[in-house]
Parts: structure tokens; sequence; C-alpha cells
């Protein structure tokens, strides 16, 4: 037969017991673990990744619809008047007559398309004219002054880099 001294199965116990309380630490911090992982509704980790796909194709899908929302609010912009600027000027230089209560605005949008209004002014009248522009010109002559306003309101524009 076999003897075991005392000390030796002692030790043994102890030795058991250490090994015991270690896993029993282990399994309770993997258990917290898991706990974290399932938080929620889940029940399972097969559940727990079901939902998280669900999720991401939720965001998958609002990604793609803010992608097309904000392509047409570009288009919206790139018609949409940007570039405005206004130029007063004497047209009476010599005579005094009007002052500086002569203008040319000018409106316009990426494109160069819009508008350039004109006013002469002089002490017994006043007189307003329009003049339409497509790529930052017009079909009509302009004047200095309603081709620098139109140029000032180009240089206002925040063009998209290329």
């Amino acid at each position: 037969m076999f003897y075991l001294s005392p000390d030796i199965l002692s030790i043994g116990l102890i030795s058991l017991s250490a090994v015991v309380l270690i896993l029993l630490i282990l399994i309770i911090r993997l258990q917290v673990r898991l706990k974290k992982l399932l938080r929620g509704d889940a029940k399972s980790l097969e559940e727990s990744i079901n939902l998280i796909i669900e999720h991401v194709d939720e965001l998958e899908a609002f990604k793609k619809e803010s992608q097309e929302y904000l392509k047409l609010v570009e288009k919206r912009l790139r018609n949409g008047i940007q570039g405005v600027d206004t130029l007063r000027f004497n047209p009476f230089k010599g005579t005094g007559a009007g002052g500086n209560q002569s203008f040319s605005t000018a409106f316009v949008n990426e494109q160069g398309d819009g508008v350039v209004f004109s006013s002469l002014y002089s002490s017994d009248r006043m007189s307003v004219f329009a003049k339409p522009l497509q790529k930052f010109k017009s079909s009509f002559e302009l004047t200095e002054e309603e081709a620098k306003s139109i140029a000032m309101a180009h240089d206002k524009l925040i063009l998209p880099k290329a």
C-alpha cells in the first residue's frame, strides 16, 4: 500500500483548493464579460450578432438616403443665387448731379447665370435697367460699371474644388 504523510496531504489539499479558487475567479470573470457581450434584449450570442447586422443594415440605408439628399441639395444650390455685389457710381462726373446715387448690382449663381440691375439717377429722373446673364455674359451691351459688378459678384462665389 501507499502511505501519504499528513503534511503532503494538507499541501495537496491546499494546492487543489487554490486551483479551484483560481478557476472559480476565471469563470466569474468570463460570466461578466459574456453578460457585457449579450447586454440588451439578446439572450444569445447569435441573437446579438443578428441585432448588430440589422443595425448596420439600417445605417447603410440611412447613409444611402443621406447621400441622395445631399446630391439633390447640391443641385439646388448650384442654381441658387450665391454671388451678389453692388457698385455705386456717379454717371455725371463733371456736373455733380446725382452724386453716387446710381448703382449696378449683379446676382449670379455658380454657372454665371443671373441678372444685373442698373440704376441711373439724376436730379430730374431715375432709370432702371435689367440685363439677363448667362455664363457671366449678357446678350445686351454691358456698361463698365455693370461688368465690374458682375466680376465682383463672381469673386464672392465659393466654388467647389475641381
